[in-house]
């Protein structure tokens, strides 16, 4: 699913139950073979400013049940679209699902950098709301300055991610 017109919106309270209502659908279809299932990005940061599509990690034990998670996930719909350059996150794309809020959905194994790095900056922003304020503008400014480009977007609201990253200990 790429993004085509970046839209950024003040927080809302439903993420949290929409994020709810796929983790259900997920846990009945992969569930016998899953760590746990966590919501990411912005969408789960109270108070975050956000595009309003649900970042979903999957967490595995490892990449001996992969396989098993990908034909369950195909049973309800989802395509392994492989790792798209992200090392230690499959992504996986879906189609005709309009009872679920939009969402991301990926499949970690449980001692992949890529999760460590989401649950931390996950982690960190819900308990530092100076740094939500911050990033919420920042990613309203952008969505603004770039509406029909999300690269454009990405590269914009990057140094203060850097920042955030430096600041929850992501970077040296």
């Amino acid at each position: 699913m790429r993004t085509t017109k970046v839209i950024v919106l003040p927080y809302d309270e439903a993420w949290s139950s929409d994020f709810e209502t796929i983790k259900d659908e997920l846990e009945h279809a992969i569930g016998d073979f899953i760590v746990g299932i966590e919501h990411v990005g912005s969408t789960s940061v109270e108070g975050m400013s956000a595009k309003p599509c649900i970042d979903i990690d999957v967490i595995i034990p490892d990449y001996a049940v992969f396989d098993a998670v990908v034909a369950g996930l195909r049973t309800i719909g989802y395509i392994h679209e492989g790792d798209l350059g992200i090392k230690g996150r499959e992504a996986f794309k879906y189609t005709d699902k309009p009872h679920l809020k939009t969402h991301h959905l990926y499949v970690c194994p449980q001692d992949s950098a890529e999760l460590h790095r989401h649950i931390t900056f996950r982690d960190f922003l819900r308990s530092n709301p100076e740094a939500v304020q911050q990033y919420s503008r920042v990613k309203e400014s952008a969505a603004r300055l770039f509406p029909d480009d999300i690269e454009k977007y990405i590269a914009y609201k990057s140094p203060c991610i850097e920042a955030l990253y430096q600041l929850c200990g992501l970077q040296d």
